[in-house]
């Protein structure tokens, strides 16, 4: 006596499902694939992802109000940390209840949530003059500026004209917000009063 045969509904029943699940365990596969393949071309990436040229764009503070505006010739967007490089930044501060200020560079490095904001070469910053208060201006090669705390420093020389005098010295540290500014060493200045 020869045994029955499976019938083909048993044999689509066991086939079907197992069809599915190699397909499933073959899609799963090429997913987690490609999924590496992409975050390993993010990591490995080191060339900038995007740049704008002749931009412009404004620095809220935390309240909503504007704080300054950034200018310049290009800016570059580093993937691998977020940061920005900037070509012939110009900055004008927009603080409430303070005289405007024009900060210029030949470069400037911003991290990525702009809180710090590193000026290179040729660094000045010029401060009109106002009714009270004759015009002001710094020179130096290299700035640090942290806009949310409203202050800014550097290690290197420095040179300060305000009026007819002039202040030099080496270091800086400078807090708008406090008043607070203290030049760090070798410090040498000439005091000329202003004109009557």
């Amino acid at each position: 006596m020869t045994p029955p045969r499976p019938s083909r509904f048993r044999l689509a029943a066991i086939l079907v499902p197992v069809i599915a699940l190699a397909l499933a365990s073959f899609w799963v596969l090429e997913v987690m694939r490609r999924s590496g393949d992409d975050s390993a071309a993010r990591a490995d990436r080191t060339e900038p992802d995007f740049y704008v040229e002749q931009f412009n764009y404004v620095k809220l503070a935390r309240t909503g109000q504007a704080q300054y505006h950034v200018s310049g010739a290009r800016l570059t967007h580093n993937p691998v940390n977020g940061s920005y490089t900037v070509t012939a930044p110009v900055v004008h501060s927009m603080r409430e209840n303070a005289e405007p200020m024009v900060i210029t560079a030949r470069s400037a490095w911003i991290n990525a949530d702009s809180s710090e904001v590193h000026l290179i070469d040729d660094v000045a910053i010029d401060r009109p003059a106002a009714s009270d208060d004759p015009r002001m201006q710094l020179h130096t090669q290299r700035l640090i500026v942290l806009p949310d705390d409203d202050a800014m420093r550097t290690d290197l020389p420095v040179k300060i004209t305000h009026g007819r005098s002039v202040l030099t010295g080496t270091g800086m540290v400078a807090n708008n917000a406090t008043g607070e500014f203290t030049l760090l060493a070798n410090v040498h200045g000439s005091y000329q009063p202003p004109p009557r």
